[in-house]
């Protein structure tokens, strides 16, 4: 798909929300919303063929080690799961659904790589540009999502490359944070253009960094500086950071300087991941989600940004799902929480 030198901002996906060229008022207007992961950011649960093929041996476990393995192989064995896995279609159907906004995980090897990299070099690219465009088509807002970033930001296999956090951590966390840097100032510089201001309304920093794990002040500091860097570029979406998976009541006072404004915070809520919630029934489940993370989100939710205060909350990425036994949703030939193979777990935390 080319990009046509003129587009129409006009569509809307149902009747409660307004049209592209109209202002979406976030803090008030709820956002109906979808990821559509595991496309152009490979991940081993959604995308379980990719890996499934190589045995322990191997230590193909994320998409540094897939493509690695791939080697020349790498752009004809991915580019069709780009090509197929999500279509127009796709987006249509998002819409049908009553949804508005579509969450696009993408990783910086969409726009450059580094070193002895073997991620696959900037074919994604034009996937996520004509997804965008798909969901201009359909009046879908995008939060565009840096999935992945150098180093990575969080050592998940969905960061591109499992284990090690070299972002803002260790030897290289410096140049990486730079690094990083200089993606967001190529990308913003691009989603500036007025092509693009009506439809990407949430524009994302980095994804899920482990703020249990890297040092916090560290964290705010760099994603002031990405923020200032893609405002100053032109940039007037909402700028995303995630919470870092802190409680939500730490977060109310979090920064010590005045919070750069349209930034709003990311939570990521999943009852699967957590030995005491995961043996809950699934009432149990929903009845957690509406008694206790709701008022803590509603507690930081503010519709402005002020004095060491955030602006809007935003729920990224929740799932409803009771157990964690989907192939390899905590990592590739690792076990589950649910039937009590998870390193270091001996019994199953399944409720009875």
């Amino acid at each position: 798909m080319g990009l046509n030198s003129t587009w129409d901002d006009s569509a809307q996906p149902n009747s409660n929300v307004p049209a592209l060229n109209k202002n979406f008022t976030y803090g008030t207007t709820p956002i109906r919303g979808v990821n559509i992961g595991g496309w152009l950011s490979i991940e081993p649960f959604i995308t379980p063929s990719f890996f499934s093929k190589y045995s322990t041996i191997d230590g193909v476990i994320d998409e540094y080690t897939l493509t690695k393995k791939l080697g020349s192989a790498a752009a004809a064995t991915i580019e069709p799961h780009y090509a197929t896995f999500i279509q127009e279609e796709d987006f249509a159907e998002i819409a049908a659904a009553g949804l508005d906004h579509v969450r696009i995980p993408y990783s910086y090897w969409a726009v450059t790589t580094y070193d002895d990299d073997p991620y696959i070099k900037q074919i994604s690219w034009r996937y996520l540009l004509r997804a965008i465009e798909y969901c201009r088509k359909y009046g879908l807002r995008v939060n565009l999502d840096l999935h992945g970033l150098p180093g990575s930001q969080n050592g998940y296999n969905h960061s591109g490359r499992q284990g090690l956090i070299r972002w803002l951590n260790g030897t290289d966390g410096t140049l990486n944070a730079q690094r990083s840097l200089d993606i967001h100032n190529q990308l913003s510089q691009f989603f500036a253009q007025p092509r693009y201001q009506n439809i990407i309304t949430i524009y994302g920093l980095a994804n899920e960094p482990p703020l249990l794990s890297l040092d916090v002040s560290t964290v705010l500091n760099w994603t002031i500086e990405a923020t200032e860097i893609v405002q100053k570029n032109g940039i007037t979406a909402k700028i995303s950071m995630g919470d870092g998976f802190l409680n939500l009541d730490k977060w109310e006072y979090m920064m010590k300087t005045d919070v750069p404004s349209n930034l709003l915070l990311d939570t990521h809520q999943y009852t699967i991941f957590n030995i005491n919630e995961i043996d809950l029934n699934h009432t149990a489940k929903i009845d957690l989600i509406c008694n206790s993370w709701l008022p803590m989100i509603e507690k930081v939710n503010s519709t402005t940004n002020g004095k060491h205060r955030f602006g809007q909350t935003i729920c990224g990425e929740f799932s409803q799902a009771d157990t964690d036994c989907t192939q390899y949703l905590n990592n590739v030939n690792t076990g589950t929480r649910w039937e009590g193979t998870l390193s270091g777990s001996s019994t199953p935390d399944c409720y009875t």
